[in-house]
């Protein structure tokens, strides 16, 4: 398995290194064809802050960038791989009003299509921009509800199932996707001198409780 990937099943979380990512779609290209997802959609995708933008003081991209936020500072182009990371407070399940969204016992953030209305109440709940309505209609979303059936990013649950990693951290070059339970990720990113980058209102959506084994990372 990658590097990135330090347990799998019950308990594990994703969780990106900012640092380390570089925006190489190699995350992108491994889900789609893993799961066979149409070009035209995306379970996983990278967003880039800041784009051309030198780092302050540093003047290098992409280096120290949470800690940056943290100051007065620059923390220069930064790329952020984008998926659902299977929130301990997930708001997409507090606001589905079918119950079509579930967070299941072993910590996986689940939708039961069968009950998905499409309203994408989720997709407005969500700060990280999982939820997907690849068979949507915008315009009439808003008044009927028929924004299609929700997708997302599963972690690849059936994959850690028989104890291997998600494709996309799997596959990651530079191990940008962390793996694990909530202390492994804490250990893993102080160990590389990371910074959690995410502020402590994301991180406690994240990880709940768990989110304190942060404390200091992005300082």
């Amino acid at each position: 398995m990658g590097q990135g990937v330090m347990s799998t099943g019950e308990g594990t979380r994703i969780f990106p290194d900012v640092e380390a990512c570089i925006d190489c779609g190699g995350c992108v290209v491994a889900c789609k064809r893993t799961w066979d997802v149409p070009r035209d959609e995306q379970r996983i995708s990278i967003s880039t802050m800041l784009e051309g933008q030198p780092a302050e003081p540093m003047q290098r991209y992409n280096t120290d960038s949470a800690a940056a936020l943290g100051t007065d500072g620059s923390p220069g182009e930064t790329s952020i791989p984008m998926q659902c990371y299977h929130c301990e407070e997930a708001p997409c399940v507090s606001v589905c009003p079918t119950d079509s969204l579930i967070k299941k016992d072993n910590g996986f953030v689940d939708v039961r299509d069968n009950l998905c209305v499409g309203c994408q109440y989720c997709l407005s709940a969500c700060p990280f921009g999982a939820p997907q309505f690849p068979g949507s209609d915008e315009g009439a979303a808003r008044l009927f509800g028929n924004g299609g059936t929700m997708d997302k990013c599963t972690m690849c649950e059936e994959r850690q199932d028989v104890g291997k990693g998600p494709a996309c951290a799997e596959e990651c070059a530079t191990d940008a996707l962390l793996v694990g339970e909530a202390n492994e990720i804490a250990d893993e990113l102080e160990k590389r001198g990371s910074g959690s980058f995410f502020n402590d209102v994301a991180m406690g959506i994240i990880f709940g409780d768990d989110a304190d084994q942060f404390e200091g990372s992005n300082a």
